[in-house]
């Protein structure tokens, strides 16, 4: 589903956004359209009915939903967004409530930071398999790394990093072209678990991003977030996935000549097959490619 992009101002002036136009809005905030879809919600945006600065609400904000009776998935990423509430690079959670449709049905409902500029994804898209500039990629990367290094510290993996699970934050409201890549979706997200038997760190995930020990042997632990981490930078250097580039079956992707020495070695950091030596987010935070 192609997502329609929209700043601040601009949300606010649209007149197609009808925004409590139908049943299931909060007690304080309405419902406008739907923003994307996925396995375990729907995402819509939505805005406060009135300023109250007695709350956390947002202006506007994103809200993700689910049928109560098949909510068990985004009531654990609620929990998981409550243990990860203080991290500037993990997108923002600002509440939750029950509401229901204009048949009856209840949804369960959380409020989130809304991502004014997107998705990391659509970004990359906008390149036109070129890649980002390659200044963008560093402080991007930077941003996207102290996030991972947050989770992990907190005992928890992702499980899903991916350039769509990367949202784009204004920091302060304005249309400056500088946003704050926040990582946000965690309803595969899982406790870190030591002594796991060989199998039972599976939670599921995205092919592309897969590191050879998931698809292998179904052990997602913090490594494969560390190679998942490695193909979003090389896809935002340049503009393609890693599996689209040229390599033998997971050796290392081919990678243009225009990408700088410290890129490529960041790269290899991250894309290594054996999760054994692969660099940590600690490590990571120091590469000179950073």
């Amino acid at each position: 589903m192609k997502r329609k992009l929209f700043d601040l101002n601009t949300i606010m002036e649209e007149e197609d956004i009808q925004f409590g136009s139908v049943y299931n809005n909060g007690v304080s905030w309405l419902r406008g359209s739907l923003l994307g879809k996925g396995g375990y919600g729907s995402v819509f945006i939505a805005k406060l009915e009135k300023l109250d600065l007695n709350t956390m609400y947002r202006p506007i904000m994103a809200v993700k939903s689910a049928e109560v009776c098949e909510s068990s998935s985004l009531q654990k990423e609620k929990e998981i967004y409550d243990d990860l509430y203080d991290s500037p690079y993990i997108l923002q959670c600002l509440g939750e409530e029950t509401t229901t449709d204009q048949y009856g049905h209840k949804f369960y409902n959380i409020l989130l930071e809304y991502a004014s500029g997107g998705t990391l994804a659509s970004l990359i898209k906008q390149s036109g398999g070129c890649g980002l500039p390659e200044s963008d990629v560093k402080r991007y990367t930077r941003f996207i790394l102290q996030g991972i290094h947050y989770i992990h510290s907190h005992g928890y993996v992702h499980c899903d990093l991916k350039p769509e699970n990367v949202l784009l934050v204004s920091h302060d409201g304005s249309i400056d072209g500088k946003f704050v890549p926040k990582i946000g979706d965690f309803g595969l997200a899982k406790k870190i678990v030591k002594n796991r038997k060989l199998g039972d760190s599976y939670t599921g995930g995205t092919i592309a991003y897969m590191a050879p020990e998931t698809l292998a042997d179904l052990i997602q632990e913090t490594p494969s977030d560390i190679w998942a981490l490695g193909c979003i930078v090389f896809e935002m250097l340049t503009g393609n996935r890693v599996w689209d580039s040229r390599a033998d079956s997971y050796g290392f992707p081919e990678i243009p000549s225009q990408v700088s020495k410290d890129a490529k070695d960041f790269l290899k950091s991250c894309l290594v097959k054996n999760p054994a030596f692969r660099l940590t987010a600690d490590m990571l935070l120091d590469h000179q490619f950073l």
